[in-house]
């Protein structure tokens, strides 16, 4: 599941038209998730049930000491850090992208793990911002940092903050990227569940046409026998 991704998803469907403003149902890898186009151009994304499944576990990572950071699910896995030493700005990608990934590696090596043994694979850390609630840092699986606020990351985030009571139901949540780009979020509770609501945009920046030449052996890509 990629929230960032689902919007983008959708004004590519707008963009080919298939799709117009309204309310419309994404099938996603952790289920169906409810979209909505508005006329404005932005999306919004009624995501999966989140929640914290473990709270201020701390961890000990070579060359950085203690590290604590909550657990949480919100499509994907994370660690939400808000205690580290890092100004989240993009000229400082390199040692962001090394803290988090040692992070990342202690987890694994310590079998952290989130409900029924799913890998943590996405690392969130936090810090104050100047035009929104937080501004963010996230590493996703590999070595690749999110330019959005992250979908799920902030559904993650909604849920931790729900649970410790600093967001009611309703009440909007700014969250700002690395970069500087910014999603609006609130949950909502259904059955005890936190169900978040993220709003956000995204935009069609080229059209592209494959050339499958049959005469080409690696026409089709390049399989790993």
């Amino acid at each position: 599941m990629c929230g960032h991704g689902t919007i983008g998803l959708v004004k590519t469907l707008e963009h080919m038209g298939r799709i117009t403003t309204g309310t419309h149902k994404i099938e996603t890898p952790v289920g169906t998730v409810e979209v909505e186009l508005d006329s404005a151009g932005m999306v919004t994304i009624t995501n999966v049930p989140s929640y914290r499944h473990a709270k201020d576990v701390a961890i000990e990572v070579d060359g950085y000491g203690t590290v604590t950071g909550d657990v949480a699910y919100g499509g994907n896995w994370f660690f939400l850090i808000g205690e580290h030493p890092y100004d989240l700005e993009l000229k400082y990608l390199e040692e962001l992208t090394g803290f988090t990934a040692a992070v990342r590696d202690t987890l694994s090596k310590n079998n952290i793990i989130g409900a029924d043994g799913a890998e943590i694979d996405h690392i969130e850390l936090f810090s104050a911002s100047r035009t929104a609630a937080s501004r963010n840092f996230v590493l996703c699986p590999g070595i690749e940092y999110d330019r959005s606020p992250c979908g799920t990351g902030t559904s993650a985030k909604l849920a931790c903050l729900y649970a410790d009571g600093k967001l009611r139901e309703g009440e909007m949540w700014r969250q700002e990227s690395i970069i500087g780009s910014v999603f609006e979020g609130k949950v909502r509770v259904e059955d005890g569940q936190v169900i978040p609501v993220i709003r956000g945009s995204a935009f069609v920046t080229a059209e592209i046409d494959l050339i499958l030449n049959e005469a080409d052996p690696f026409c089709y890509g390049i399989k790993n026998k």
